[in-house]
């Protein structure tokens, strides 16, 4: 989502000592915003100008969707890019690792009923080593793939 002119509410911040221009005029490194978008999401973190020209999100910040999803972590180029955490409203939270809007690389899922998988993810599905604790604390430990996961060991505790 680009930080578009038909913005309901933006505020800029940070103005250069020099100039008092904000960040954003003169083109230099991020910029802090708060910002409402028209479909009632919100933005408050860093911007900056993308090639283009129009303002995106770069750096860390938090979205809050209008439904209620919260991601609050690093961006780059308008996108979930780095460490991050989100939180759904169901319950289900993930924290780890984000690559264009997606779970990709190592994280922790954690299901609406208090169930985790910590492990490895590629475009948002667990995949390869993992770990899955049920509600009940059993460790469920291998290969996974997507929905699949054959060959899981139990950990048992001596």
């Amino acid at each position: 989502m680009k930080l578009a002119k038909n913005s309901v509410c933006c505020r800029f911040s940070q103005p250069s000592a020099s100039s008092g221009k904000s960040r954003m005029m003169s083109g230099e490194g991020p910029i802090k915003v708060s910002y409402v978008f028209p479909n009632g999401d919100r933005y408050e973190g860093e911007c900056s100008k993308s090639a283009s020209g129009a303002m995106v999100r770069s750096g860390t910040g938090k979205h809050t969707s209008a439904n209620g999803i919260i991601y609050t972590g690093e961006w780059h180029e308008d996108m979930m890019q780095g460490r991050g955490t989100l939180q759904h409203p169901s319950g289900a939270v993930y924290e780890g690792e984000f690559k264009d809007n997606m779970y990709h690389g190592t994280g922790t899922y954690t299901f609406p009923d208090g169930s985790t998988y910590k492990g490895h993810f590629h475009k948002n599905r667990m995949e390869g080593e993992g770990a899955f604790t049920n509600t009940q604390g059993l460790v469920w430990t291998g290969e996974f793939h997507g929905k699949a996961a054959l060959g899981l060991r139990m950990q048992h505790n001596i």
